[in-house]
């Protein structure tokens, strides 16, 4: 029998847009309470208030360690004390030539994909740990398990992230925590706000893109699995993409 998210809390980062908010809605429709953690004070009121009173808005910049440091303290006050979930959903893009790129730009979105995706897990964990149980859920990619030529960043980057899973995975088993990654591939998402509008089109019409709340429908099917049974990996991909 699966399991279910009727009254769970579940907390995710990046969520005011994109794969984020589109699994919050997802989790709110299984009967989950939802925390929405965004660095955008004004895109959660506006989507917290569309969601309903299941939706809790938490403004968080995870590029300020002082405000992750006390992710769990401030997540606790919301939820009564409860946390089941924790999605680690927050990130960014970057491609292109190496060659031609800017090595700032590599720095803000590697502590972003990285670190911060570290250092939330490490807040929420002491919790878990201590209820004996719970999920985590990170956002990776195509690109952490095939390198992706035009984007040797990102893809370090999500590389990084498929080891983090697979070993925080073996060492949270002992404490009932089940640890996966849910690995997309080009999903409609701000991060491609700098396409072209007609690349854009002409993506969506040949099929190469997915929604977002394709992979939404994938992080519900991860949580709501047996309590004994771990997705550790799972990949969506357009039928189009060849990779």
């Amino acid at each position: 029998m699966n399991s279910n998210l009727q009254g769970k809390f579940i907390a995710i980062t990046g969520a005011a847009s994109g794969i984020g908010l589109s699994c919050a809605k997802a989790f709110i429709a299984e009967g989950a309470n939802v925390v929405l953690i965004d660095r955008s004070a004004s895109a959660l009121e506006s989507v917290c208030t569309e969601l309903g009173s299941k939706a809790i808005p938490l403004v968080i910049d995870l590029m300020e360690t002082d405000e992750v440091d006390f992710l769990l303290e401030r997540i606790l006050a919301l939820t009564e004390g409860r946390l089941h979930v924790f999605h680690a959903n927050a990130g960014s893009y970057v491609g292109g030539v190496f060659v031609d790129g800017n090595p700032n730009e590599w720095d803000r979105m590697l502590n972003l994909n990285i670190n911060s995706v570290f250092r939330s897990i490490h807040s929420v964990l002491p919790h878990m740990i201590a209820q004996k149980g719970g999920d985590i859920i990170v956002t990776s990619s195509i690109a952490g398990l095939v390198p992706v030529v035009w984007e040797p960043i990102y893809t370090a980057s999500k590389h990084a992230i498929q080891a983090f899973v697979h070993t925080l995975r073996r060492q949270l088993s002992v404490h009932s925590i089940r640890v996966g990654a849910v690995a997309p591939g080009p999903v409609v998402t701000s991060l491609l706000d700098d396409w072209p509008a007609e690349k854009m089109e002409e993506a969506l019409e040949n099929g190469s893109l997915m929604q977002p709340e394709v992979v939404a429908d994938s992080v519900v099917f991860m949580l709501t699995r047996p309590a004994n049974v771990t997705i550790r990996d799972l990949v969506i991909l357009p039928n189009s993409v060849d990779l």
